[in-house]
């Protein structure tokens, strides 16, 4: 039997929760009625746009209709306000429907992304206490409706499997295969006539949640381990979402678009999907970055401002490049490019203006809380060689060394952060493994976010990597992405990642896996260690390793698996039973 969420929260102190009312950093409503206040004053503007094989147009009135509609058709089905509700649903229209409907009518959604499989679906079921869990038919050759069925046989929450199924599954109107299934296309289909929509409002305006309750459930990032469960309190993300909008001076004017999985926080809230409906702007869902199809979606949307990690902004920079004027035609409106989820290597952040013609806009944060920013007309030395600075004047920084003690600007230390949308603890319902959630916050409500930083004194960040990022060679800590950012600027490179290879006299030595930009050759160890003594390098942050591969592995969030890569350079030299200053592998 689930629990009721709250028991899964923990609180921020009540003197803090007061002093940020007070302030009007919370305004005490709930999400739904802000996106509906909206809705409401311009009602026949279009809101979301689905460009992907949907092809669907929604105005504020119809998407509020179909929210509504699928907040009751819910209930129906026997959930209730606070049950939980596991989502792994692509890009589309159908995944902002659902997300308003479970906004609108208490429901909480647990954000799971489509590549997770049996292990990490089983235990955010589990922790979240899942009652019911959308999932398409079958994405990509994987039968997600079946392994959903699997799920709700092995837990005892989960009751209900919503299914989004497409024709290609086999049933022409896109039905589930399975009779089990419920089939989410009809949850979230418009209303029968105008009088079923006027009784829809009435019903999830009664069901408004309170502020202070929980809006959604975000999973953490990062490579090692399960994922953990993320609060975000309908307070706490309007605080986000307004913050975010002012940073990127998003208004209603803007078409915002959403290729990166829009379960991440990123692109759901920074400002993100949730951002833009929120000041009047319009929304464009495409399933994939894919630079061909997105470029032609912002020539033919207008989009405004897009989202991009940096592996995908490389992709565009280039796709650009080769097209040249017939690139910056297409991409005439767009004004910025927020890149965010690990660093952004210099050499490419200085390219993306020429490239793409609109503004950077460096985005470093998590979904535990703090996002920060570089902002529009900061000066382009500060766009291209840092990851900016919080977005809210209430967001509380520090800069600490392994005992806790703060440093001052200029040195790399470990960031703790609080404030008014950095939540006080992981969700830990009775039961769960609380204790080993706790380690992250402090007692007094800082959050260790297990990146290195350096502070300048204008208040910017740059990023030196995760804690677990620093090569420790024989007492010298190297930043691994110092180290990436020097491999690009020494040219022919599409990818780099500098990692830990195990040493037995130094502890650590640095291997960087690179992937060759097309036509550039294979590069070999030496003629890098030529390119770091001519960049002025001190000679300890120096290449020992070199592995020119392919391609690189990616984690389920998008990133560089640098756990793979650690562990497949430890294998390496395992078996080649060689001295670990080896030349480049294959």
């Amino acid at each position: 039997m689930s629990c009721p969420s709250r028991d899964g929260v923990v609180p921020w102190p009540a003197d803090v929760a007061a002093r940020y009312r007070a302030a009007g950093y919370w305004q005490g409503r709930p999400l739904g009625d802000l996106l509906w206040e909206v809705a409401d004053a311009h009602p026949d503007e279009v809101a979301l746009v689905d460009a992907g094989p949907a092809q669907v147009r929604l105005t504020r009135r119809e998407l509020s209709e179909r929210a509504d509609a699928a907040a009751r058709r819910l209930l129906d089905l026997g959930l209730r306000p606070d049950d939980r509700l596991l989502v792994q649903l692509p890009n589309g229209w159908e995944f902002v429907v659902l997300t308003l409907a479970c906004l609108r009518s208490g429901l909480i959604p647990v954000m799971a992304l489509p590549a997770h499989r049996k292990h990490e679906l089983t235990h955010l079921a589990s922790l979240s206490q899942a009652r019911a869990v959308a999932v398409p038919s079958v994405l990509r050759g994987f039968d997600h409706e079946a392994l959903a069925h699997e799920l709700a046989e092995e837990l005892p929450d989960l009751e209900h499997v919503l299914v989004l199924g497409t024709p290609e599954d086999g049933q022409p109107d896109g039905a589930p295969r399975d009779g089990r299934s419920t089939y989410l296309g009809a949850l979230v289909a418009p209303p029968a006539d105008a009088s079923e929509a006027a009784t829809d409002r009435v019903v999830a305006d009664g069901l408004a949640p309170a502020a202070d309750a929980v809006a959604v459930l975000l999973i953490s990032g990062g490579t090692t381990g399960l994922p953990k469960l993320i609060v975000r309190t309908h307070d706490d993300y309007a605080c986000n979402l307004r913050a975010t909008a002012d940073a990127a001076e998003l208004g209603s004017a803007d078409v915002y678009l959403g290729t990166l999985p829009a379960s991440h926080n990123f692109p759901l809230a920074c400002p993100g999907v949730l951002g833009v409906l929120l000041v009047g702007g319009r929304a464009v869902m495409l399933p994939s970055p894919e630079p061909v199809r997105a470029f032609a979606t912002v020539e033919r949307e207008g989009v405004t401002i897009s989202a991009a990690v940096p592996a995908v902004a490389q992709r565009w920079v280039d796709h650009a490049a080769e097209l040249g004027e017939e690139g910056r035609r297409q991409l005439r409106t767009l004004r910025v490019l927020q890149v965010g989820g690990s660093r952004l290597p210099d050499e490419y952040a200085a390219r993306v203006r020429p490239a793409l013609g609109a503004t950077l806009q460096q985005v470093f944060g998590m979904a535990e809380g703090l996002i920060n920013t570089t902002r529009l007309d900061d000066p382009d030395e500060v766009v291209t060689t840092t990851q900016g600075r919080p977005v809210h004047e209430a967001d509380e920084v520090r800069v600490v060394d392994p005992f806790g003690r703060d440093l001052p600007d200029g040195e790399p230390g470990a960031l703790l952060t609080r404030g008014p949308y950095t939540p006080r603890g992981y969700y830990s319902p009775p039961g769960s493994p609380a204790e080993q959630y706790a380690t992250a916050f402090t007692a007094d409500g800082w959050y260790g976010s297990g990146d290195v930083v350096v502070r300048r004194p204008d208040g910017n960040l740059v990023v030196h990597g995760r804690d677990k990022d620093m090569i420790n060679r024989g007492g010298e800590k190297i930043s691994a992405e110092e180290v990436e950012d020097l491999v690009y600027r020494a040219g022919g490179v599409d990818l780099a990642a500098a990692v830990a290879m195990p040493d037995p006299v130094l502890g650590e030595r640095v291997c960087v896996y690179v992937v060759p930009s097309a036509g550039a050759g294979v590069m070999s160890l030496e003629q890098l260690k030529e390119a770091f003594t001519s960049l002025g390098v001190a000679a300890f942050k120096t290449p020992e390793r070199l592995e020119v591969v392919g391609e690189l592995p990616m984690s389920k969030v998008g990133k560089i698996d640098k756990k793979a890569l650690r562990a497949d350079v430890a294998s390496r030299l395992q078996h080649a039973q060689t001295p670990s200053t080896a030349g480049s592998g294959a």
